[in-house]
């Protein structure tokens, strides 16, 4: 695998350069450039049709020197080593940069979940948990949701959990038991405003930038890559702050509106009954081709996004869509990371010399990783929050970590980028330090 392309590689290269400049202690950046532990488990499973197929499940856990592993499992038939591990170690660092006290793991199944039945995909999940049960717990190693997982799977695995905990006779409370794992049902113990807490703490990530730049969301243009979940909440609560969203698209392509997108919520519904923002283009409850020429639209490809005359680009779906290719055509000052990893270490390079602010994954999008923190949280006391007091303590966190990335940033004379780094490196250390 070329190097570029590894996300693993990348970030180790971004580790040493940030603990370099930091003067880490040797000894820590040699712990953080490995991984505590890989788990590697065989999953049987008994097919409805009476077959059996055997699935691969990993558990990789990072680094709990600030507190629990914590981390979400992915069930795709792509689910690899390389970037299991890279999404652990991004998850030790998000959670430094937001200062909550938890480690980093990640995980998953190589399994693609559409070709199972649902009896099959909940028998598989306990399976796992079987597995995995001496290594996740309330206060060792806690799981979530990620790709092509959801509530609903968490909620088995909360389930699982408790019967093997029965059987072990470990004693757990209610409360203890239920922190294993976050985004399950709110009915499970979940927490309010988990679904949109990703997108919209990484709208107050930029909001906050916004006011460190002293400028107006309001004569600020965005763009946003990816129309997922992430996407179209952070497209949503930027339009409410005042943030002019001129240009939306999916993995099928999409639509740029000089103007403005007059009401995100209503492409989101156009998107679910069509299957593509393409040929969105809505005027109250109406979205046709024919609102087309009035809004003064045009359809854009996939690729044409980067390159749209923006302030604000978000890139909100997949890795490595920032290449060296691209970036020197982008003319977004501002790259908002709410995807994991999509700007390629040679395309950062770029931007930095081109003095476009890149506005780091591991600072942009931890808002989801805040929301699931408060959850645990809420289970180890006994505590329900309102939505309101979720949200408010979401911004909060949000704003602080981004003025303390922001105070590394100007301290050092660096990126944004290592700024995050730095400060999450920092906080390790001193953590570390109290325990040896």
């Amino acid at each position: 695998m070329h190097n570029e392309s590894s996300l693993w590689n990348r970030s180790k290269l971004q580790l040493k350069q940030s603990a370099k400049r930091l003067s880490l202690d040797p000894f820590l950046t040699k712990i953080l450039l490995e991984m505590d532990r890989v788990i590697e488990v065989s999953l049987p499973l008994k097919m409805d049709d009476g077959s059996t197929k055997i699935f691969t499940g990993y558990r990789i856990q990072h680094n709990n020197i600030r507190g629990p592993y914590k981390g979400g499992l992915r069930y795709h038939s792509q689910v690899s080593m390389d970037e299991i591990e890279a999404l652990a170690f991004w998850m030790t660092m998000k959670n430094a940069v937001i200062d909550v006290p938890l480690g980093g793991a990640k995980g998953g199944i190589q399994v693609d979940p559409k070709k199972l039945s649902e009896k099959e995909l909940k028998k598989l999940t306990e399976i796992f948990i079987q597995k995995l049960i001496g290594v996740i717990g309330p206060y060792s190693d806690i799981p979530a949701p990620d790709v092509n997982t959801n509530p609903k799977i968490m909620g088995w695995i909360l389930d699982e959990f408790k019967v093997q905990n029965a059987k072990l006779k470990n004693k757990y409370k209610e409360g203890e038991l239920k922190a294993v794992v976050t985004g399950k049902p709110i009915e499970k113990g979940g927490s309010e405003g988990r679904t949109e807490a990703t997108g919209l703490g990484g709208s107050y990530v930029l909001k906050e930038i916004m006011k460190n730049l002293k400028k107006d969301p309001g004569n600020i243009t965005v763009a946003v890559a990816g129309f997922g979940n992430v996407g179209k909440y952070v497209a949503q609560f930027l339009q409410k702050m005042g943030f002019k969203i001129v240009a939306l698209s999916d993995s099928k392509g999409g639509i740029y509106i000089e103007s403005g997108i007059p009401d995100i919520k209503r492409i989101q519904k156009c998107k679910e009954e069509k299957g593509l923002v393409n040929g969105c283009y809505c005027i109250g409850s109406v979205c046709d081709l024919n609102n087309k020429k009035r809004l003064g639209g045009v359809d854009i490809l996939v690729n044409d996004i980067w390159e749209l005359p923006v302030d604000v680009l978000v890139p909100a779906a997949l890795e490595n869509v920032i290449t060296k290719k691209n970036a020197p055509k982008i003319k977004a000052k501002i790259i908002l990371e709410m995807a994991n990893g999509p700007t390629t270490k040679e395309a950062d390079e770029i931007l930095e010399k081109r003095g476009v602010l890149v506005v780091p994954d591991i600072l942009a999008n931890t808002g989801g990783v805040l929301v699931s923190y408060f959850e645990w949280y809420q289970n180890l006391h006994r505590e329900k929050w309102s939505k309101d007091k979720v949200i408010k303590s979401l911004q909060e966190k949000m704003e602080n970590a981004v003025d303390n990335v922001f105070a590394f940033k100007d301290k050092y004379k660096v990126s944004l980028r290592e700024g995050a780094y730095m400060l999450a490196l920092s906080r390790i250390e001193k953590a570390w330090k109290k325990e040896n």
